[in-house]
């Protein structure tokens, strides 16, 4: 089964985000999480990878462990990857990237959640 991944202070300014991309072959977008509660574990049906350009919040892993990630680290998400955002207490802004030129809603649309999405 596949695993995320955190690589912590992968970057430290947008030249290496975007250099990255660019080796990838991935096709970026911007995302912004504004404060929520935390999310049920789920997976996506695509390969995602994610940038963190400011902000800080956890991510949790398939066994429920947080993981805190911030400014300069890079999120490897597999497809079928088990993982959830944690709590976001004030605005998080990624880059995120999906192998796939798809719709970023479709590309992180939750699935299996592991229990409810609260209201925003």
């Amino acid at each position: 089964m596949s695993k995320m991944i955190v690589e912590k202070d992968r970057f430290t300014n947008r030249a290496q985000v975007m250099e990255d991309i660019r080796d990838s072959g991935y096709w970026p977008t911007t995302f912004i999480s504004k404060p929520s509660p935390e999310l049920p574990v789920h997976y996506h049906n695509h390969d995602i990878l994610g940038y963190v350009i400011e902000g800080e919040t956890y991510l949790l892993d398939e066994d429920g462990t947080r993981i805190e990630i911030g400014p300069g680290d890079r999120l490897v998400i597999p497809k079928g990857a088990w993982h959830a955002e944690g709590a976001v207490r004030e605005r998080v802004l990624y880059i995120v990237t999906t192998r796939d030129p798809i719709p970023l809603l479709e590309a992180v649309m939750p699935q299996e959640p592991k229990g409810p999405f609260q209201s925003f």
